[in-house]
């Protein structure tokens, strides 16, 4: 579990506590009620990694758009409502190149508007010869987007960078060297669900496997 999940659950058992003891037990039942909902928002379930060539969902959700951005590259946009997980994981493996926070407005993240309008927090994660771009976006409800790294880090495919309080948006951007796997209206799991593959692999390989063929050159003293 998070953290704040647990701060949020022992204020609102705290208020709860406080208004029965004040006023009448069934007053404190709201917060009661709310501790529990804090409990289960900010649970951090394990995931299995899948390996390979692919990059995972960053965020649990649902899958709202699959569209041309840009040029030649391709984003996929994940709609997290209020029971979804809000912990956030890298899609791919490498280095975080850059991190860019900009405040926006908090308009409801299942709009296309929101992926330009909205408060969001843009990483760019690159490794193996691939650069892939996802941001954290507010929503309606989030105000507060949390990431817990900078640049320079070394992450690992799945592995946690932060979370997005309540109802929130997450863009996937990917370059031609990557096919998209998912269609909108599918629901995918942060860490586990396959957004893409690399169509490129097979090239690095023979590349990879040219050179390791090469006969070595004895050097003469």
């Amino acid at each position: 579990m998070v953290r704040d999940g647990l701060y949020y659950g022992a204020t609102m058992t705290a208020l709860g506590v406080l208004v029965s003891y004040l006023i009448q037990p069934w007053y404190g039942l709201p917060f009661f009620i709310l501790a529990v909902f804090c409990l289960y928002f900010f649970r951090d379930p394990e995931r299995r990694i899948p390996p390979g060539p692919v990059a995972v969902s960053p965020a649990d959700g649902k899958v709202v758009a699959v569209r041309p951005e840009g040029a030649s590259e391709q984003r996929v946009s994940i709609f997290l409502n209020i029971f979804d997980v809000h912990v956030n994981r890298a899609p791919i493996g490498g280095t975080i190149t850059g991190i860019q926070y900009r405040k926006g407005r908090f308009l409801v993240a299942s709009k296309e508007l929101a992926s330009l309008a909205n408060e969001q927090n843009t990483l760019v994660v690159e490794g193996n010869g691939t650069r892939v771009v996802f941001k954290q976006i507010a929503g309606l409800i989030a105000r507060r987007i949390v990431c817990t790294k900078k640049p320079g880090d070394k992450v690992t495919a799945g592995e946690r960078v932060g979370l997005i309080k309540f109802g929130s948006r997450v863009d996937v951007v990917f370059g031609p060297e990557w096919d998209i796997l998912v269609r909108e209206g599918m629901r995918v799991a942060a860490g586990s669900s396959v957004l893409a593959r690399r169509n490129d692999v097979e090239r690095i390989g023979d590349a990879s496997a040219q050179v390791s063929t090469l006969e070595p050159v004895a050097c003469r003293g």
